[in-house]
């Protein structure tokens, strides 16, 4: 029964910080779109595998996706090596690029930026 119940708090706990972290989804223009057009904030993230400036900036950017604060917020992913039109229609030309919305409206960008401090200040102006 302690086994049963241990796994339960597991559980709920794991759901519980699931209700309060932001989303982190694979960029599509619809998807995009819609929550856009809605009024919510979305952040774009333009990465190559290979980019070692990329690789810091993931478990900053995920750490702060799990924020209570960031809750609302949609982190897009996108592949800086195979989605060259979407970059393109974003005016986006590196890798490790961050581009944010508040609706419909660019709040601002980032570029090879892996201080904690500036990605969340980037991040906050989609919430405030």
């Amino acid at each position: 029964m302690k086994l049963v119940k241990a796994v339960l708090a597991v559980a709920l706990a794991a759901l519980a910080s699931i209700a309060v972290a932001g989303d982190i989804k694979p960029f599509t223009q619809q998807e995009f779109d819609q929550l856009t057009k809605a009024g919510k904030p979305v952040v774009l993230d333009i990465s190559a595998p290979w980019c070692p400036t990329c690789k810091q900036q993931k478990p900053i950017i995920d750490g702060l996706m799990k924020q209570p604060a960031y809750k609302d917020v949609t982190l897009m992913t996108i592949d800086f090596d195979t989605a060259k039109p979407t970059l393109k229609a974003f005016k986006v030309n590196m890798q490790s690029t961050l581009v944010a919305f508040r609706g419909e409206k660019e709040v601002g960008r980032s570029v090879g930026d892996t201080s904690p401090a500036g990605l969340e200040g980037l991040i906050q102006k989609t919430v405030n």
